[in-house]
């Protein structure tokens, strides 16, 4: 197995991830545009309850996270026997962990729902969306961690093929409860939260069917529920601090969303509308990064520190070349684009501005992807989360504040300060890779 992962190149683990997240957004996209012919409301419903919905499932990657980098750390240095110990207990530990996590968002969905200021209008749907898919969201807690293990020992493809089947039931699902066809309910929102949740469910059955096929030797289930302190240890040591600037990026961007609420229902579906096209801008971006951190923990676990500092610079250059390229074309096409999704001149014209500047943003984006995923693969995860708590909400929010609401910009105020956030944090990633500093931290090789 070693043999076989060691000789997996950038474009061998990328393309199937590329194809894999593609398809995650085309399941929210699929949503979002299926419920566009429903009502206007209903997709700014949603994009609400999804902003709560991200912090849950980055509460679930920290577990998740901490498994990719330790079991790919520890097959680069030919530790299987402890590859299958972390694997087991990361699955068993996020179940648990994902279990409380969703009964904790059905119980208080809606208090959850009125953090946000919701518009009175948007308030019943998104509730029923939030206890449905939040409810069942310890399902996507299994499906991140089986996926994490089975990506770090090479078979992105498989993970793929999986979430090609999960999109497809999911948009069968839509259809049939959005459209009522062949009999079935109307049920708009809640119809789509139920899609959702079943394509899951069919998604998890087929992951551990791959996993058991996948990884040679037999893995200790008695590890699923004893959770021995060394490997949990280790993965909170490196899961939590990973998790950590992600949880902070969600919560500035729950923040923010609330500012946006207060802009109206109109600035809110404009805001869905745009981000789910910017989605498919940045996402090679997060594919490039995601085959970078697999290679980058192989290497690091070997001991090859100067090949993985290559690599991520490597990786960088080719991130950055093609999101600039992605926006410049998405740019151009805003008009058509948008229109996919509405009519509303005003959310067309609004939507046009705000991809003009993310020309401006998405390289910015690009470094804090690649680069902070090398640093987390080389053991090195406390400084992202140090600098970006301090730069997402000493700038990001407070900015997105003033230029937004004080000085009555809106949304273009707003990717002002996501452009000023992006490229602080990014150039900060650089630095910190460039001083070699993470170099030094311990990682499995060593111990």
């Amino acid at each position: 197995m070693k043999k076989k992962t060691a000789k997996l190149s950038l474009f061998a683990i990328t393309w199937p991830l590329f194809i894999e997240i593609m398809l995650y957004m085309l399941m929210g996209n699929a949503d979002t545009l299926m419920l566009s012919l429903y009502s206007d409301n209903s997709v700014a419903a949603v994009g609400v309850t999804n902003q709560i919905l991200s912090m849950v499932i980055v509460m679930f990657g920290f577990i998740a996270t901490g498994t990719a980098i330790l079991v790919a750390q520890n097959l680069g240095a030919n530790q299987h026997k402890e590859a299958h110990e972390i694997s087991a207990v990361s699955i068993g530990a996020n179940l648990v962990f994902g279990l409380i996590l969703s009964a904790a968002v059905f119980v208080f969905s809606e208090q959850l729902l009125n953090l946000m200021d919701l518009p009175p209008e948007l308030f019943d749907e998104a509730n029923s969306y939030l206890k449905i898919v939040g409810g069942f969201s310890f399902i996507q807690s299994l499906i991140m961690t089986i996926s994490s293990i089975v990506r770090s020992y090479g078979f992105t493809s498989d993970i793929m093929y999986i979430t090609i089947g999960m999109n497809v039931l999911n948009v069968i699902g839509n259809y049939f409860f959005i459209f009522g066809t062949f009999g079935f309910p109307v049920l708009g929102v809640e119809g789509v939260a139920i899609s959702t949740t079943v394509s899951r469910i069919v998604g998890l059955l087929a992951a551990i069917y791959v996993m058991k096929k996948r990884i040679p030797g037999s893995m200790p289930l008695s590890l699923l529920f004893r959770f021995p302190k060394k490997h949990l240890q280790n993965l909170l040591h490196i899961g939590i601090p990973s998790a950590g600037e992600n949880l902070s990026y969600n919560g500035s961007q729950m923040m923010i969303t609330y500012f946006i609420a207060t802009l109206g229902t109109q600035a809110l579906t404009a805001k869905v509308y745009t981000q789910n096209i910017m989605m498919f801008i940045f996402l090679f971006s997060i594919a490039i990064s995601q085959g970078t951190q697999i290679l980058i923990g192989h290497m690091v676990g070997a001991n090859e520190v100067e090949l993985a500092y290559k690599r991520a610079m490597n990786s960088l250059k080719l991130a950055i070349m093609i999101s600039i390229a992605s926006a410049v074309t998405a740019s151009f096409f805003s008009k058509k684009l948008l229109g996919i999704f509405t009519d509303n001149p005003s959310i067309i014209e609004l939507g046009t501005i705000l991809f003009l500047l993310t020309i401006i943003l998405e390289p910015g984006r690009s470094f804090n992807l690649v680069l902070i995923s090398s640093l987390r693969a080389a053991g090195d995860v406390k400084f992202p989360v140090y600098i970006g708590i301090l730069i997402m909400w000493g700038v990001s929010v407070p900015l997105s504040y003033f230029l937004g609401i004080y000085l009555e910009m809106g949304l273009v105020g707003i990717w002002i300060a996501f452009i000023a956030d992006e490229w602080l944090r990014g150039l900060l990633m650089l630095w910190r890779w460039k001083s070699r500093l993470w170099m030094r931290k311990s990682f499995v090789a060593a111990k």
